[in-house]
């Protein structure tokens, strides 16, 4: 199955606002990831896919709950 365009857009975006409202860099997330700060530009351009448990993950990392990423992403997706 192929995701939308639209869509994809709309979750890269969603993913930097929140890191970037928390007032975070993508070197602090991939610091609290444990991986290089590279990993989280390539989320963040979409050039890496992110499975649910990876998202999971990158909630945590900036302070907020799956449920909550999944509604604002919902709200957006409207």
């Amino acid at each position: 199955m192929r995701v939308s365009r639209r869509k994809q857009e709309v979750f890269l975006r969603l993913l930097r606002e929140i890191r970037e409202e928390k007032g975070l860099r993508q070197v602090d997330v991939a610091k609290s990831l444990k991986c290089p700060q590279s990993v989280v530009s390539k989320y963040e351009s979409g050039e890496r896919r992110l499975d649910l448990l990876e998202v999971r993950d990158l909630c945590a990392a900036v302070g907020i709950t799956l449920d909550e990423f999944v509604q604002r992403l919902e709200r957006m997706l409207r």
